[in-house]
């Protein structure tokens, strides 16, 4: 798998994942995948999309995992839903 993508999750994370830790995930996973680390352009709507919906599937498992045996609970608070891009 992809070596430059860290886990989110605390105690791996001393803090919680930001957004832009969330997206840096999930462009190092689509570039991995995909195989391209700049798609053309005639491909950039769809690797966008790809790293959209990868981001936000990210966020989710963040948000619902549970963490046992941390210092404290350890629940992300929940997100806002992000508007539908245009």
């Amino acid at each position: 798998m992809c070596r430059s993508i860290k886990t989110l999750r605390p105690p791996a994370l001393p803090e919680e994942a930001t957004e832009d830790d969330i997206r840096a995930a999930a462009l190092q996973y689509v570039r991995k995948v995909s195989g391209f680390h700049h798609p053309a352009a005639h491909n950039h709507e769809v690797f966008e999309r790809a790293v959209d919906e990868i981001a936000e599937a990210t966020a989710r498992l963040l948000d619902d995992l549970e963490v046992r045996g941390a210092h404290s609970a350890v629940r992300r608070p929940a997100r806002e839903p992000q508007p539908d891009a245009v």
